[in-house]
């Protein structure tokens, strides 16, 4: 089975009041991976805490166009963060192809820089870049036809669901681009708070997992109705048991 990691935004607001203390508790229910976000914030977090709880961050989202690019590959090829995932861009670049291809210009620019520290550049959706149709295609799938070969995908299969993407369809097109998921569920709609643990919506999670078999696996939830933790932890089982 693919390794499995979870999103460090899931579980912000534990972060927030004890960062140590989230990261251990994640080691505890054990995770041996985590994808970081805002990793800038937080390098020198997770400097320490990474190798205190023997986790390893092989993702991490950062903002990449239009900041110090420089500074963000040099410690993320510090901390061991082999790709960098643009979390998001304006969606109204997500309207024409020209808007398109210039956010496919703006990655591969950076991938070139970040290929000088060993470090990939990737991009993650939300479902505006699958509302998007051009010509009758997905924005997301437009873009990756303009990316550099290096430039990589992290499909964030709720939102493309919520954006109106047959999701397994979506990936095979996609093929090896896709290197990372971000596994959740809910109810298919655009309200955060109607995420649920990974196992327990509608979304056709087993689907989805084997249209990209190879890919990293990462637990997320943007937020929910119930405890969150609780909801990390089943969504863990839930993957690690298979599909029945």
């Amino acid at each position: 089975m693919p390794d499995l990691s979870v999103q460090l935004y899931t579980v912000r607001d534990s972060l927030a009041a004890d960062f140590d203390a989230g990261l251990a508790r994640l080691a505890e229910m054990g995770f041996r991976q985590v994808e970081p976000f805002q990793l800038q914030q937080f390098g020198e977090q997770l400097r320490e805490g990474l190798p205190k709880h023997q986790l390893t961050a092989p993702t991490a989202h950062a903002g990449v166009v239009g900041q110090d690019q420089e500074a963000l590959f040099s410690l993320a090829a510090e901390l061991g963060v082999g790709t960098v995932i643009e979390p998001r861009v304006d969606p109204a670049r997500w309207q024409s192809a020209d808007g398109i291809a210039s956010v496919a210009e703006d990655l591969n620019e950076a991938a070139a820089l970040a290929a000088e520290h060993g470090v990939r550049v990737g991009y993650h959706n939300h479902s505006q870049e699958l509302e998007s149709r051009i010509d009758g295609r997905h924005g997301l799938e437009v873009l990756a036809d303009k990316l550099a070969p290096e430039v990589v995908l992290e499909v964030d299969t709720y939102w493309a669901y919520a954006g109106g993407a047959d999701v397994p369809a979506l990936l095979r097109r996609l093929g090896d681009r896709v290197v990372a998921l971000h596994v959740k569920d809910g109810d298919g709609s655009l309200d955060p708070k109607r995420q649920v643990a990974v196992g327990s919506g509608t979304v056709p999670v087993w689907d989805i997992l084997e249209a990209a078999p190879d890919a990293l696996r990462v637990v997320e939830l943007d937020g929910t109705e119930g405890d969150v933790w609780e909801a990390v932890r089943a969504g863990r089982e839930f993957l690690l048991a298979g599909r029945s």
